[in-house]
């Protein structure tokens, strides 16, 4: 029987983590995958928004090279942060099902069974895409994340979305030798949101036709060497060889539901939690991270929610 089991081990829920440790709690941090799954997942050259020191936790250090640090950094130190903290860590484990017995929860893991007193839940929003639920989009040439420009070379694009994400891969591909690059958005225009230094780079591309876009458009069927897009003008079949669908993702709402954690009514469809214990409507059952923002996934980042971990192992320790 764990006092704590924290599942997500991503560096909210490496916090945790360490809180716990620090209290002296019988804690384990379980993942389905790799260890800071989601930063692994970014495309190689990201670098940061944030300053080194904004990402740190359990007292480490981030030392950078440069003021942002890396992806490839990152990675290197929340490593190090488990060393050091010599954290107890169960990757590539799945949470199948949870249980609430009477005073604790059953988790049917991948590898067996696990019994703790408490849980948290700080599985971030990265790993389930919005599906863009189409013929066709079951083919290996469609991807929800992107890792690198280089497979894409003398290649054929088409993105779907409006965001930084999805700019920021219509340049990268453009500017690394992508034979055509198409921009397929639903809306009127390039997202508002999208970062100030960039806007100017992807609208001159657009105007000087170096970058395809297809306002007010969706795809309607992708196949084997084309797509087809429709609008108000009708539809277009357009030669392509990879779909990049840069749709945005959301948390996973499986494992609240089921626990019965109450979904709030709002637009973004906001987890209930108290935002003194991080504790949710049923007892035992904490929030942290990302997650704490329903679909609202810009709310919550490691620089913001890295205080959670403290309020969540203040709450335990106190009961």
């Amino acid at each position: 029987m764990k006092d704590l089991i924290i599942i997500g081990a991503g560096p909210i829920g490496l916090a945790c983590g360490i809180e716990a440790k620090k209290n002296n709690l019988d804690y384990l941090i379980i993942d389905k995958g790799m260890l800071v799954n989601s930063i692994f997942n970014y495309p190689v050259n990201t670098t940061f928004f944030s300053t080194s020191d904004k990402l740190e936790i359990g007292n480490i250090p981030f030392i950078s090279h440069s003021v942002k640090p890396t992806r490839t950094e990152a990675l290197e130190y929340y490593r190090r942060v488990c060393d050091t903290w010599q954290l107890n860590l169960s990757l590539y484990n799945e949470v199948n099902e949870i249980i609430k017995e009477e005073k604790h929860f059953e988790l049917k893991t991948s590898e067996g069974i696990l019994n703790s007193k408490k849980i948290v839940i700080c599985t971030g929003f990265y790993d389930i895409p919005y599906m863009l639920n189409i013929p066709g989009e079951d083919k290996n040439k469609v991807l929800h994340y992107y890792n690198e420009s280089h497979p894409y070379y003398k290649m054929d694009i088409a993105i779907v979305g409006a965001g930084n994400s999805a700019v920021d891969v219509a340049l990268d591909t453009f500017r690394k030798g992508a034979k055509s690059v198409t921009m397929i958005i639903r809306e009127k225009e390039i997202g508002k949101n999208i970062k100030y230094w960039v806007r100017p780079d992807i609208i001159n591309r657009i105007e000087n036709n170096e970058i395809n876009v297809f306002y007010e458009s969706i795809i309607t069927e992708i196949k084997d060497k084309s797509i087809i897009i429709n609008n108000k003008e009708g539809s277009i079949e357009v030669d392509n060889d990879f779909v990049l669908a840069m749709t945005g993702y959301q948390p996973n709402y499986e494992i609240l539901e089921n626990l019965g954690v109450e979904i709030l009514k709002d637009e973004f469809k906001t987890p209930f939690f108290n935002e003194e214990t991080m504790e949710t409507n049923v007892e035992g059952v904490f929030l942290a991270g990302v997650i704490c923002g329903g679909l609202k996934t810009n709310k919550w980042f490691i620089e913001n929610s890295r205080d959670h971990s403290e309020k969540i192992i203040s709450q335990i320790t106190k009961t």
